[in-house]
């Protein structure tokens, strides 16, 4: 009789273990956590604001946070649509990342270096090929060290531990304590 009360109770889960109160299927079925999808690509951690806040901290410890600023500068950029606002943006980020007198300089190829006047006549895609260097960049070298870091194994922890109380037990558990006391 024990075994089928403790079989009964791990087997049925409460409305509230499936669904939201709203109704929707619960998050931690539904989604991987965010450091599960930022460790799967860079390309996963840039698509997710909070990704890039803990890639901002990071890339600030080691003094390359201008890299990620540039990649999401560029970004921005293609989006642009007006004409006016494209060359502010082109000469923007050319000033802040790519001139020699640049406040956050990246580190790009020289041969890859763009000629200002290339900024009179701005076109969305006018960054891609230096973009692509530092997301390469990035990607093979910034990357793997933020997914070995403290910052990101924290955060890991932290969302292991909200999702997985230590308290937390299962109804099983819970059965066996009370009928073997």
């Amino acid at each position: 009789m024990f075994n089928r009360a403790v079989s009964r109770l791990s087997r049925k889960r409460p409305p509230s273990d499936i669904h939201g109160s709203d109704g929707s299927s619960s998050s931690s079925q539904q989604n991987p956590k965010s450091t599960a999808k930022w460790a799967a690509s860079l390309e996963h951690l840039l698509e997710d604001p909070e990704g890039v806040k803990r890639f901002r901290e990071f890339l600030k410890k080691e003094f390359s946070e201008e890299n990620v600023l540039f990649w999401l500068a560029c970004e921005d950029f293609k989006k642009t649509q007006d004409k006016k606002q494209m060359q502010e943006k082109a000469k923007e980020i050319y000033m802040t990342f790519l001139s020699s007198k640049a406040s956050s300089q990246v580190n790009v190829e020289g041969q890859s270096r763009l000629n200002e006047k290339i900024l009179e006549e701005p076109h969305p895609l006018m960054f891609q090929k230096l973009q692509d260097q530092i997301f390469n960049l990035m990607k093979y070298d910034s990357y793997s060290r933020f997914l070995k870091s403290d910052l990101f194994l924290k955060h890991k922890r932290t969302e292991e531990e909200e999702e997985d109380p230590p308290d937390a037990q299962t109804a099983a558990k819970r059965a066996s304590r009370i009928y073997n006391t």
